[in-house]
């Protein structure tokens, strides 16, 4: 069913993970499809994959945020829907924590993400969806996250803020927060296969539902959000985790 027909939308850190997954259920529910991301040939191989439209752009930046909004309203003038993937999930003691990894958390996962949707926002059509991807890390007080668990709560926050603000315009503003889900984030934390197995069976068994989740399942929450049939949420967060929360574990 093709619930995202004539939609145009844009996902940052579609390359990879969830942001690839959600460009691939997109595109097959209809909608034009464009992925953002910082590496150039991982961006182009997921394009052409995926048969999207691919532009290199580091949300960490603020000159390749400009960059891209102007290339995307030069060549399609305007979207409808605005999926806010990209970021870094680095982890750290608190008491470890160094100013150079709050602030390369900071700066790609808040600050990239609120010039990122601030360049964008004009070309977003009245009725428009934004949807953050954000994490169930905001709340569940996991040991070594406090960056990044406070990356993603400041998101939140801004979620509400704008879904007040947009609201003159119906443009619906959503979170998604994922638990664990299997995507390369693992691998490029520097974790081999045996760690990540390990790692996957202690967090497995903390999950009422005993497993990861799915990258496809995310964007399949995802392309709910982006169509006309969520048109009466708004200012919501979206927590995909297999009942991660109800049964927290933070030691």
């Amino acid at each position: 069913m093709n619930t995202l027909n004539e939609k145009t939308a844009i996902i940052t850190g579609g390359n990879s993970g969830i942001g690839y997954a959600t460009a691939k259920v997109f595109k097959d529910n209809g909608a034009n499809v464009i992925i953002t991301g910082r590496n150039d040939a991982a961006v182009r191989q997921a394009a052409n994959e995926l048969g999207v439209n691919g532009y290199v752009s580091d949300q960490g930046e603020m000159e390749s945020i400009g960059k891209l909004a102007a290339s995307v309203k030069a060549d399609f003038g305007s979207v409808d829907i605005i999926f806010l993937n990209a970021g870094v999930a680095n982890f750290a003691p608190f008491e470890q924590s160094s100013e150079e990894h709050y602030d390369t958390i900071m700066n790609i996962n808040v600050k990239g993400v609120f010039f990122t949707l601030q360049a964008l926002l004009p070309l977003l059509n009245d009725g428009g969806s934004v949807i953050f991807n954000t994490s169930v890390n905001a709340s569940v007080g996991m040991p070594n996250a406090g960056v990044y668990s406070a990356s993603k709560a400041a998101i939140i926050g801004l979620s509400r803020v704008l879904a007040t603000e947009l609201s003159n315009r119906r443009i619906r503003v959503n979170c998604i927060s994922p638990g664990p889900v299997e995507t390369p984030v693992y691998q490029k934390l520097g974790l081999n296969n045996e760690e990540i197995a390990g790692f996957s069976k202690v967090l497995s068994e903390k999950i009422l539902l005993k497993r990861f989740g799915q990258a496809e399942e995310v964007a399949q929450l995802a392309a709910f959000l982006a169509s006309d049939n969520s048109t009466f949420i708004t200012g919501a967060e979206m927590v995909i985790d297999g009942g991660l929360v109800v049964n927290p574990v933070v030691h």
